[in-house]
């Protein structure tokens, strides 16, 4: 097992996975409020916003108005979602950092569910976004795989099936001549426990064990943290986190789960393990408790309740 990482990257969502959940409208002030309290944490990148179909996320029906809004911090990447080039096109038009993704589901239901095609339709939208990419200069920084530990609406999704996937992002990527900084693997609905973190992850590097990894997890059911200290185990050095614990997946297949991975609590138990964060705990915290007041309820992150050590220690 290698050694624990000397330094983790942690790539905050909260704004725009949490957000997107919310039943009731947040209004935009509010959104930008808490994008800009994150900024000043040390966080190095913060996804704000995604560029989907109002119609279908209507949290994110005012993605422009918040973008364009938002008073940027030198040294801090703002970044968006989106599912296809049109909402790639609409990001464009903002002054958020623009980074192409590539992003293929392990499971057939959700990507249709999720991205309204199935895996071969799905290649072909992401060819179609990597020549769109390099026309117009755009850096590729990430491949994401979703449920790639499991899938509420097709179950039990096996590691060889997320090396499928793998391989065929790496093959559009060579097909362009561009080489993936980083994949993510995502725990989309929360299916992950730490055996199957270290299956499947073993089972990726074990086919390309230069390929820099991530983790996207959900805490849905209580195992996020377990399965982040089995990433730190095997060596993973970056992952995908929300302040206060905010978020979810609204195409899911359920509803009323917690949200991803808490900020805090994962950069706390980091610097807790002697692993550098780079962030602010007590100023994350102070966002943390920004996010619940923006919502309006009790939301899951712990350490904005019990609070650092550093009071305790003498």
């Amino acid at each position: 097992m290698p050694d624990l990482p000397r330094r983790v990257h942690l790539h905050e969502e909260g704004p725009r996975e949490g957000f997107q959940m919310e039943a009731g409208p947040i209004a935009s002030a509010d959104k930008v409020r808490l994008i800009e309290a994150l900024a000043l944490t040390g966080l190095e990148e913060i996804q704000c916003v995604s560029f989907v179909n109002p119609a279908r996320v209507p949290g994110m029906a005012d993605a422009e108005i918040v973008a364009r809004s938002i008073r940027k911090r030198e040294g801090v990447r703002y970044t968006g979602l989106w599912l296809n080039q049109r909402g790639m096109q609409r990001a464009m038009e903002t002054p958020l950092d623009i980074e192409g993704t590539v992003s293929l589901g392990a499971s057939e239901a959700f990507s249709v569910r999720n991205n309204g095609k199935g895996t071969a339709a799905l290649l072909d939208a992401q060819r179609a976004t990597l020549a769109f990419c390099v026309e117009h200069a755009i850096p590729v920084t990430r491949g994401i795989v979703t449920t790639a530990f499991g899938c509420n609406l097709e179950g039990v999704i096996s590691p060889a099936t997320v090396v499928e996937r793998v391989s065929q992002l790496l093959g559009l990527m060579d097909e362009f001549g561009l080489q993936l900084p980083i994949l993510r693997l995502a725990d989309t609905v929360g299916w992950a426990q730490p055996n199957a973190i270290a299956s499947v992850v073993g089972a990726v590097r074990e086919r390309w064990p230069a390929l820099r990894l991530g983790l996207h997890l959900h805490d849905t059911r209580g195992t996020a943290m377990a399965n982040a200290l089995m990433g730190l185990q095997m060596g993973i050095d970056t992952f995908d986190s929300a302040c206060a614990g905010l978020g979810g997946c609204p195409f899911a297949g359920h509803t009323g789960a917690a949200g991803n991975i808490c900020t805090e609590d994962l950069a706390f138990m980091c610097e807790e393990m002697g692993i550098d964060t780079g962030v602010d705990l007590e100023a994350l915290i102070e966002c943390a408790r920004l996010a619940e007041e923006i919502v309006g309820h009790p939301l899951p992150g712990k350490l904005m309740r019990a609070g650092t050590l550093g009071r305790f220690r003498h």
